[in-house]
């Protein structure tokens, strides 16, 4: 029998309190300067970059070298424990088959979306989400695919437009793909016509792209108000998501005090753009995603699809 855990939703009033303020909040939203995606996109690309766990540079997701030998061959243990080729030690742990869905939280107001920044699951489940759009290397396709973790990708037009057909093959793998507004403007504060500009907008770019309307918002910079509440319902917004953790260059940092991954959490994979744009480069949202999974599978943990849950 499974211990009795308390059900807590992050609350409006939480959500914001932790989260306010755009200058302090890159480390819980994960939102970069969404300036230049141009730049940051292919600044590591599969031929030049290490494979993580492998230390072997001009490999591809697919075992192909940068000169074109190689093609298919690939390490006998990595294809037949794919989870090596990507660092990890041991498979990752299957989510459940049935997922334990918790009714509904209310909303601030009646009508209006909820705002969460963890699910109050008895799943031992925690659920990975990736903000903006910016970083667009191919080897994450390839992870996504051959792991076969769920992830949640909130994208902002003007950061990812250029670079939908890389969501594209991403939502083919398994990817859900929300909404990030059209320009990473900060909502809080912005009249209504605005906000419902930004949001709105980027539901039908979505819509179009992909042919699905998302039903989950990110606001940028985690701020909001209820003025944003009013636009995202209006727009056909479920759940405003916050986060309670999120995975940077130097570990993951919490909300409230926590020292580790609490099943529910929702957490944001960033990677450290000014330091790929620095000679030697940092770490991709790839090895970023590799060092999540590892404390992951540490804490006991699976990766939980947030749709199924929300």
């Amino acid at each position: 029998m499974k211990p009795v855990r308390l059900r807590i939703v992050g609350t409006g009033a939480l959500a914001a309190a932790l989260l306010a303020g755009p200058a302090g909040l890159t480390g819980l939203t994960g939102c970069a300067d969404p300036a230049g995606p141009a730049e940051r996109h292919g600044r590591k690309t599969a031929a030049s970059a290490p494979v993580p766990g492998t230390g072997r540079a001009g490999v591809s997701g697919d075992g192909e070298r940068a000169d074109g030998s190689g093609a298919g061959e690939r390490d006998q243990g990595a294809a037949a424990h794919p989870y090596r080729r990507w660092g990890l030690t041991a498979p990752l742990a299957p989510r459940p088959k049935t997922p334990d869905r918790p009714p509904a939280p209310p909303g601030e107001l009646p009508g209006l979306p909820t705002v969460v920044d963890r699910i109050a699951t008895e799943d031992d489940v925690v659920f990975l989400t990736f903000d903006d759009g910016a970083e667009r290397d191919p080897r994450f396709v390839d992870m996504v695919r051959e792991l076969r973790f769920p992830v949640t990708m909130f994208l902002t037009d003007s950061v990812a437009g250029p670079g939908y057909g890389h969501f594209a093959r991403l939502r083919g793998v398994g990817a859900g793909l929300q909404n990030h507004t059209l320009d990473h403007r900060s909502l809080r504060g912005l009249p209504y016509a605005g906000q419902r500009a930004e949001i709105c907008g980027q539901q039908e770019k979505l819509r179009k792209r992909f042919g699905t309307r998302p039903t989950l918002l990110r606001p940028p910079y985690g701020t909001y108000d209820t003025t944003t509440l009013h636009a995202a319902a209006e727009c056909g917004i479920s759940a405003v998501v916050l986060g309670r953790a999120s995975m940077q260059a130097d570990g993951l940092r919490y909300t409230s005090g926590a020292q580790r991954l609490r099943p529910g959490d929702i957490v944001i994979v960033m990677a450290d753009f000014r330091a790929l744009e620095r000679p030697g480069g940092g770490a991709s949202l790839t090895e970023m995603t590799t060092r999540l999974l590892r404390r992951i599978q540490e804490q006991g943990l699976a990766v939980g699809r947030l749709e199924d849950y929300l």
